[in-house]
Formats: structure tokens, sequence, C-alpha cells
């Protein structure tokens, strides 16, 4: 089970996330209680082995700004969060970087039909922090497909058993408060996710 832990912001937590075997960790260079500078996400990132993802998050930015924010972070991921048009992702696909699409469950499933390499599927209100109805995703969207929101360690293995995601992806579930992660939360969390 592939493991993203997103929205950190603390070297404490991603010492945490990594440690405890995550497979990639964000951070959100967007409007957020969870949001971090690109020269934050930088310092953060320098930490982070190589063979973790380092993600940026961004959510309707233009592609000329997620480049030079992306370039400042040296993550090596791009996450568009939303209604990114198709034209956006082929807009930074000369970066080489890994391109995730975060949507909700009414747009296209496909992973790879905007080119991105990973997709995510979010709740109906991303960043609610609300579970949904996860089973009603199952088997619709394609290749590789991470399952998010309203995950937390109480449930993350009934919502991997509901939908049979390829990956999770959580970021308020492993918080004590908006913006603020708990490194326990954060590795029980991802023994959860594999059982």
């Amino acid at each position: 089970m592939y493991v993203k832990i997103c929205g950190l912001s603390e070297p404490e937590h991603v010492a945490a996330a990594v440690e405890a075997g995550a497979d990639a960790i964000g951070f959100v260079l967007t409007r957020s209680p969870r949001q971090v500078t690109p020269e934050r996400a930088a310092e953060l990132a320098a930490a982070v082995p190589a063979h973790v993802l380092t993600v940026g998050v961004f959510r309707g930015e233009t592609p000329e700004a997620v480049r030079a924010a992306t370039l400042t972070s040296g993550v090596r991921g791009v996450q568009l969060h939303g209604r990114h048009p198709h034209g956006d992702f082929t807009a930074l696909k000369d970066l080489g970087h890994t391109l995730v699409r975060a949507v909700n469950a009414e747009a296209d499933l496909r992973c790879g039909a905007y080119d991105e390499d990973l997709l995510i599927v979010d709740a109906p209100r991303p960043g609610s922090g609300e579970p949904w109805d996860w089973a009603a995703v199952r088997g619709r969207p394609t290749g590789h497909w991470l399952l998010a929101g309203g995950l937390d360690p109480s449930n993350v293995a009934q919502a991997v058993a509901a939908a049979a995601p390829w990956g999770v992806d959580v970021s308020s579930g492993v918080e004590v408060a908006p913006g603020v992660k708990d490194s326990d939360l954060i590795r029980r969390f991802i023994t959860a996710a594999r059982p």
C-alpha cells in the first residue's frame, strides 16, 4: 500500500513520516492552514531521502507560478488539486517531475487521462476531513490511484477494504488541530494502512 502524508510543515513530522515508511510527503504551497513557503519546503525536503517522493501541492495557480515554486522548493513531484485543465499538466511535463492529479469522484478517474503519473480521489469536500462513501469509487479509478478524504488511523483499514485503492493519502487525519501534525498519529496511520 502506497502511503502519502500531506501538509507537513515541521522537521519532526517529516522525520516521523520517513521513519515510519511513508512513500511520499506533501508540502502545501497554496492557500491553506498547512501552507508553507517554497523556501520552507526546500528546507524540509532536503532532509527527505531520495526513495521518498516529495510533492508540492497546488490549487488554482497558473503553470508558471507552479513551475517557479516547484523549482524553488526542490520537490520532485507536483500535485494539482481541483479543476486544473489538461493543459496545465502538459505545461509542466517537461519538468520531469512526478505529476499528481487530485480530484473528487465526479471527475475523470482514469490515472493518466491528464498525463499525470498518480491520481488522488478525494472527498466531495476536499480538505474537510470528513469521511465519505469510499465504496462508491471501488472499481472506477484505474492505474496508480490514492484514496483520500476523511482518513485517519482508526478508519484507514476500513476505507482500503471498501475502495481497494493502490494507495492512500492523509493530511487532517494525522493532526491534533488544523495544520498541526502529530508524530504518533502519522506512525499509527502508516501502520494501519498496511495491515
